[in-house]
């Protein structure tokens, strides 16, 4: 095992890979309990959803781990679970059966890109410049979402976004659960994100705001509901709207995808020459699961950016993955306990692996103006439009114009001209 997964090569051991899968588990644990409360509001069965997210995110995890040595989890897309009820279902009319028809289609178009090593292909253009952006403006990303689900950051009318009730019992808690991990960090304790997600869940529970279970075992919800619907609609997806639905499915997942995959290889310190080792067998995975995921009856599944969780706790290779893996097939029997883990309790978390993340920025020329802007762009734009692919798109499209405006043209690779023209038209016609 310890061959395999090159355990010696990358720095790591079996406990420091152990302990990453359980803390980036804990990290994304709540999209089984979210994910199926957004697309039940679609009409779809919410017990088969619970079991259909589970299952997902085991083959996703399992198949990155053992296919592509890659310390990442796998579960369905929580922008894109979103775009499926609101925007799909509820917004355009088109009925469940047909829009997850349109995920299944979407993932045999990915499977069909990444044999072809396109997808593979598209990420290594990508600049050094611009993949240390992308990392970074992950790391703003995902902080924000941090700040977010502490209840420290709200909604503003007025301004946008303000300062939350900091004085709220649960926004306490996660400014506490932040306060003690920071500590654990700063102290150099390896695995403080992992006990300060514990002791934040202990001190919830004690003081009233995380609920005790009430059971430990739960029953496994059918998946008959869901499961093998997309072969019953295929007929259904030569229809206009559907196209236009499939597409963005295709525009959203591949660059967030491609988003998480640059984060974890730059912190990981995986990354060689500006690629990503096995990048093509790792989107070959990532496509395969969100082809298994609508078969069960999800939406589309992408890899999670809560990954760097695991990796700022030492995970360095797929077995990392593996115990993610085995982390989802546990929760399958143990759902009661999966209340345990709320917003609150992981938001420390994320705000520290996102201070962690955004030091990628300082690899960035900051002196070289061309560079600045469209770096600049890709990563202020990911927290601002809650969106990591629309912060890599507007990158993309500057890029391309600044290198030309300094008559550096020839350094950009074709794929970066077409790209910034694909998105050019996307945003148009959005």
């Amino acid at each position: 095992m310890r061959n395999f997964f090159q355990f010696k090569e990358r720095e790591t051991n079996f406990q420091k890979e152990t302990l990453a899968g359980i803390t980036t588990f804990l990290s994304m644990a709540y999209i089984l309990v979210v994910n199926p409360i957004i697309l039940s509001q679609a009409g779809m069965d919410k017990g088969a959803l619970f079991t259909a997210t589970a299952l997902s995110a085991i083959v996703g995890s399992l198949l990155i781990g053992l296919m592509a040595n890659f310390p990442v989890g796998i579960a369905p897309s929580m922008g894109l679970n979103s775009f499926f009820t609101f925007s799909v279902v509820i917004g355009m009319g088109i009925e469940w059966q047909v829009a997850l028809t349109g995920v299944f289609i979407a993932g045999i178009i990915f499977m069909i890109l990444s044999l072809l090593k396109i997808r593979e292909k598209i990420i290594n253009v990508i600049p050094k410049d611009l993949k240390h952006a992308i990392a970074g403006g992950i790391g703003f990303f995902i902080a924000f979402i941090g700040l977010k689900n502490a209840g420290i950051v709200v909604g503003s009318e007025e301004t946008f976004v303000s300062i939350g009730q900091l004085t709220s019992p649960t926004t306490a808690l996660a400014a506490f659960g932040f306060i003690i991990t920071l500590m654990m960090l700063v102290r150099g304790i390896r695995g403080g994100i992992f006990y300060g997600i514990v002791v934040t869940s202990i001190i919830g529970m004690i003081v009233g705001l995380v609920d005790v279970p009430s059971s430990v075992v739960g029953e496994i919800p059918s998946l008959e509901p869901t499961f093998g619907v997309v072969f019953q609609h295929l007929g259904d997806i030569f229809r206009p709207e559907v196209l236009a639905v499939i597409f963005t499915f295709l525009f959203v997942a591949f660059f967030d995808t491609a988003g998480a995959l640059i984060a974890v290889a730059s912190q990981a310190g995986i990354m060689k020459d500006n690629k990503i080792p096995n990048a093509g067998r790792a989107l070959l995975a990532d496509s395969t699961s969100g082809v298994a995921g609508a078969i069960f009856g999800t939406s589309t599944t992408a890899s999670f950016v809560e990954s760097s969780a695991g990796v700022a706790v030492g995970g360095r290779t797929g077995f990392t993955s593996v115990v993610i893996s085995i982390c989802f097939f546990i929760a399958l029997f143990f759902s009661p306990v999966l209340g345990v883990i709320t917003p609150e309790v992981t938001a420390p978390a994320l705000i520290i692996v996102g201070a962690l993340m955004a030091t990628e920025v300082k690899e960035i020329d900051w002196s070289r103006f061309e560079i600045v802007v469209p770096a600049f762009v890709t990563i202020i734009m990911m927290p601002l439009t809650f969106s990591v692919a629309t912060g890599i798109a507007l990158g993309f499209i500057l890029y391309p114009f600044a290198m030309i405006a300094k008559r550096d043209w020839k350094q950009v690779h074709p794929i970066m001209y077409t790209l910034g023209g694909l998105f050019i038209m996307y945003f148009v016609f959005l």
